[in-house]
């Protein structure tokens, strides 16, 4: 009787491993990741399924909406399919947006995902040597920032801003103005002034840039109205005159946002720029 009831035990035990190991299979959706000031934030996880056991590429999501709109699944939204089929584990994650922290509250909420993500490596298969971020407009801004600060628990493989407005000074001088969301993100007027033009330039990933960090793809439309595609050549140039690895895809005819883009080639061409910096 005693070896049937330890059979039935280590039978029990075995059952709850394996349904253990299935629930963290496809997506698990509003896992809170941190709760900085009250704030819950939260993220969904993705892990391949059907593809071996793993480690899996993994990349952090992070989205758009000038800094004060959006969550985990709005804007990035069209990237999930792709980078699930292409058998990528991935994590799109919230941050808090203007009016509940001002910056850098956003960019330090990023770098905890990275490091939340990196200490839940075994249970959601990922490879810390092969985690990438990638996120778009307000959120390509902030990966931007974060790739630029990338070291120790918060080292990344590689970075991928989709139409990133990496210099806040250039754009606001040019147009003698700051949306509202990034006005009170940065705690400057909407109708800037010299000292607000200085604060805006200490927010912008361009100067931030420094020699040794990881690679990074950009993509942008070159028909965007709301964040010039010359954001994006002049932060390459910055960054190839560093020595670092800087890509640019570019979209024809694209807009601000990569939903109307529909099938362009983009999504393949960021997969294969991915395993290929990613080995």
């Amino acid at each position: 009787m005693h070896c049937v009831a330890l059979f039935r035990v280590l039978i029990l035990l075995v059952g709850w491993s394996c349904l253990s190991s299935v629930s963290q299979a496809g997506l698990v959706q509003d896992i809170e990741f941190a709760k900085p000031d009250g704030v819950s934030l939260t993220l969904d996880a993705f892990v391949p399924e059907g593809q071996g056991p793993g480690p899996f590429p993994t990349i952090i999501l992070v989205h758009g909406g000038g800094f004060d709109k959006g969550d985990k699944t709005t804007y990035i939204k069209p990237l999930f399919e792709p980078l699930s089929k292409a058998g990528f584990a991935w994590f799109t994650i919230n941050y808090r947006l203007a009016g509940q922290r001002p910056w850098p509250a956003c960019l330090e909420d990023v770098e905890t995902a990275i490091r939340w993500v990196r200490a839940h490596a075994a249970e959601y298969k990922v490879d810390v040597r092969r985690i990438a971020l990638v996120g778009e407009s307000a959120g390509g801004h902030l990966v931007s920032y974060a790739g630029a600060r990338s070291q120790g628990d918060t080292q990344v493989a590689a970075v991928v801003p989709f139409y990133a407005p990496h210099d806040l000074e250039i754009r606001a001088r040019a147009r003698q103005e700051v949306k509202e969301g990034a006005a009170k993100m940065f705690g400057v007027k909407t109708k800037p002034d010299e000292a607000d033009f200085i604060t805006l330039g200490k927010a912008s990933p361009i100067n931030a840039v420094k020699a040794g960090m990881p690679p990074y793809l950009l993509i942008h439309g070159d028909q965007d109205p709301t964040v010039p595609y010359e954001q994006s050549t002049a932060f390459q140039k910055k960054m190839k005159s560093l020595g670092n690895v800087c890509d640019l895809i570019t979209v024809p005819g694209g807009g601000h946002g990569m939903g109307p883009w529909g099938t362009a080639a983009y999504a393949s061409e960021m997969v294969a720029w991915l395993r290929k910096v990613m080995k």
